[in-house]
């Protein structure tokens, strides 16, 4: 049975309220295209397992892992425009974190300091935080130790509380934060913002016809402009979408190659 899963943002709880009614709305028009769509988000699959699974109908996935493995085993279908700070178009940053009282004042003072991470696979929380990184390293190395967290939040905390000295924070999930739950990022400040890129594209399965694929862009475009569903939107600081093709993911992989040509592959 086809299902859609959207994982990616769901937080905080306004954000993931709003979620389920714009998921409503969409599969409502989707169904009126005459696709096979679920009522109701699955939030029984892991959000990376969905990514693989043949019966995915819409999705939404990372940039990093999309070009790191599921180029060719998945296709795009848009990437969302939110209205936040970090975002143009389609493309958005990472803001680099650290703590509120922080004396930190440069990319230098960090030198030998403490990072979190939210996982290796994660463009805002890894790619483009290596990649901001990698010219300031030597030998490899520029923190005297890394923590994974398992995610954005997580890292937040991890800042806000001095486990970690920075961390680099997706600019939607910082902004989502800072809008609805603005106590979590109270503790912290941005220092500076990474290279943009394009953002988490909504995806489908390889199955999915051509003709459903245009069904999809369809419906999608149409909820979005839905004046109904204005609030919806707004909650999720959803401005529109823009069809990008494979290549503008190449930027992300670009990242990761720059890293590694300054001799940095990994954040250390």
């Amino acid at each position: 049975m086809p299902f859609a899963s959207l994982a990616m943002y769901v937080s905080p709880p306004p954000v993931a309220e709003a979620t389920e009614l714009f998921w409503e709305a969409l599969g409502n028009r989707i169904r009126g295209y005459g696709l096979d769509a679920p009522a109701m988000l699955n939030h029984e699959i892991r959000y990376d397992e969905a990514w693989l699974d043949p019966d995915l109908l819409f999705g939404q996935t990372c940039g990093y892992p999309y070009v790191q493995r599921l180029r060719g085993k998945v296709q795009l279908v848009a990437t969302p425009i939110y209205g936040l700070p970090g975002c143009i178009g389609p493309l958005k940053c990472s803001f680099i974190i650290v703590a509120a009282d922080s004396k930190v004042a440069s990319v230098e003072d960090l030198r030998g300091g403490r990072a979190a991470i939210n996982e290796p696979g994660s463009n805002s929380g890894y790619n483009l935080f290596r990649h901001f990184i990698a010219p300031h390293a030597k030998d490899g190395r520029f923190f005297s130790s890394v923590v994974e967290t398992g995610g954005h939040r997580a890292s937040i905390e991890a800042v806000a509380n001095g486990t970690a000295d920075v961390a680099a924070i997706d600019c939607v999930t910082f902004g989502n934060t800072l809008r609805f739950d603005p106590a979590r990022v109270a503790g912290v400040r941005i220092l500076a913002e990474t290279a943009k890129g394009p953002g988490l594209p909504f995806i489908t399965s390889a199955s999915t016809s051509v003709g459903e694929l245009a069904a999809l862009r369809r419906a999608l475009a149409e909820t979005i402009s839905d004046k109904g569903l204005s609030s919806v939107c707004d909650t999720l600081s959803l401005r529109g979408v823009e069809v990008l093709g494979d290549s503008d993911y190449d930027v992300l992989a670009g990242y990761d190659r720059e890293a590694a040509a300054h001799g940095y592959p990994a954040i250390a």
